[in-house]
């Protein structure tokens, strides 16, 4: 071939990639690291999605929002690297709020495939961690601890994964998951969120479940708080239940916790069902909880506060033992609850150990 044949080729076959344009380049995740004294929020800003915000080790005195997809927040341990709140709230929604980490989606655009691990949120006046329209959010390993109200909380979300956390020693509840906070509606459907492995310590609740379907509450470990978990509906359709509540370890939840607008004083409450049907207790320990609360027990079956009753639930197969005023309370006016094969030593009414 010819010197100018190749020549002609070479310019044919530039023109031809020029006409076509370059392939676009896949992005390549990217981590994007933050060091005591600098924003996060700058970070999480600048990552696209398969990227993460790594903290090195230290206190960071800021809020941080996650509204963009596929974002991993990642500290080295929820005793290395710690979220305080600032003196000043700054001028983002969720440090006005009160809160330390926001996820934030909507119904109709919902955030998908977050992950927070590995890190602590101490001291926010109102919640540590706080999600809203989410799908597949996941948050585990961390640490939250004295928020104001809830320690790691989510709305109007499908299919979490909250794993392996602590929360202790928060204002309400140490982990809360709910339809919405903020109107009147029926349960949703949760889409199989998980909540297992965690310990929750010193909160006014363990693990509140409210007005919610399609969940589970398992291998958890709660222990001095004023109630362990609550499975929370009411009249609204469709109501709340389906929820398995399984292998957890709760033992002497004994802390008092005055009486509030929607709840008696609190005290010595292992797992309470109120308000909700179809859901399964089982392979439980549950003992040393003690107090005189309406809602004191072991395992506690109880109309909602509207007068709803739970109906359909299964309480089977737990060890409840050293629970006053009993071990297993059926409070409730429905006959269509059933206790079976659980070891126990005082029920309420007499004859279900």
């Amino acid at each position: 071939m010819s010197k100018r044949h190749i020549a002609y080729l070479a310019c044919t076959a530039a023109v031809v990639a020029a006409g076509l344009g370059a392939a676009p380049s896949a992005h390549r995740p990217t981590v994007h690291r933050v060091e005591p004294g600098q924003s996060i929020q700058k970070a999480v800003d600048a990552a696209r999605p398969g990227d993460t915000v790594l903290l090195a080790p230290g206190t960071y005195k800021q809020s941080v929002s996650l509204t963009e997809p596929d974002i991993t927040l990642r500290g080295h341990g929820a005793g290395r690297t710690v979220l305080v709140p600032a003196k000043n709230a700054g001028k983002s929604a969720c440090a006005k709020a009160g809160n330390g980490i926001c996820v934030t989606g909507s119904d109709t655009k919902p955030l998908r495939d977050v992950t927070v691990r590995s890190l602590t949120v101490r001291g926010f006046a109102k919640n540590g961690l706080w999600a809203t329209g989410t799908e597949r959010l996941s948050v585990r390993h961390v640490t939250a601890e004295r928020n104001g109200q809830w320690g790691i909380a989510g709305e109007r979300s499908v299919r979490s994964v909250v794993s392996h956390n602590v929360t202790q020693n928060n204002g309400d509840a140490g982990i809360f998951v709910a339809n919405t906070v903020d109107t009147e509606e029926g349960a949703r459907d949760a889409e199989k969120t998980v909540i297992r492995h965690n310990t929750t310590a010193g909160n006014r609740v363990g693990v509140t479940v409210r007005r919610l379907r399609n969940l589970s509450v398992t291998h958890n470990e709660a222990t001095g708080n004023c109630a362990a978990v609550f499975v929370v509906g009411d009249e609204s359709k469709p109501r709340a239940g389906r929820v398995d509540v399984k292998w957890n370890h709760i033992h002497a939840n004994n802390k008092h916790c005055a009486k509030t607008p929607r709840l008696p004083f609190l005290q010595g409450s292992g797992i309470v069902l109120t308000g909700v049907e179809d859901t399964v207790v089982a392979f439980n320990r549950v003992e040393n909880n003690k107090g005189r609360s309406p809602l004191s027990g072991g395992i506690v079956l109880f109309r909602s506060l509207v007068g709803t009753p739970s109906e359909r639930n299964d309480v089977r197969d737990n060890l409840v033992t050293g629970n006053s005023p009993a071990d297993l309370a059926n409070r409730d006016t429905a006959r269509t609850n059933t206790f079976s094969r659980n070891t126990c030593t005082l029920s309420e009414p007499a004859g279900m150990c």
